[in-house]
């Protein structure tokens, strides 16, 4: 039977291999390397008040002159604006991902799955 390449079974295991791979590897170097206050529920990213204070802090310290300061303002809310769509990207790859790897599964494989990826999550939120 000629099936198309990404039909190849050897191909769909590789690749969630490389999926399960990546993602235990994120885990852990976010475990590694980030503080567990940034990511804790409810914290904010580069908003309202913590922006306020940083942009001020950045001006006292860095002896900004306020052209300086504006400047500031504005790549540090451009890269907060980046980084936001980035975060959403990433997340919409994560979700798209995982439910075209659950359509594939038998009702059992899909519950251990799940149960995988809700231990993984739970190891990144620690």
């Amino acid at each position: 039977m000629n099936r198309a390449p990404w039909q190849n079974p050897t191909i769909i295991s590789t690749l969630l291999v490389i999926f399960f791979v990546g993602v235990a590897a994120g885990a852990v170097a976010m475990k590694l390397t980030v503080s567990p206050e940034r990511h804790r529920p409810g914290a904010s990213t580069w908003g309202g008040a913590d922006k306020d204070v940083s942009l001020e802090r950045f001006t006292r310290e860095l002896n900004l002159s306020p052209d300086q300061a504006k400047e500031m303002e504005t790549v540090l809310d451009d890269f907060m604006m980046y980084y936001q769509s980035l975060q959403a990207q990433m997340d919409d790859v994560r979700s798209t991902g995982n439910q075209r790897i659950i359509k594939i599964l038998r009702e059992d494989q899909r519950k251990k799955f799940e149960k995988m990826l809700g231990e993984i999550m739970s190891r990144q939120i620690r």
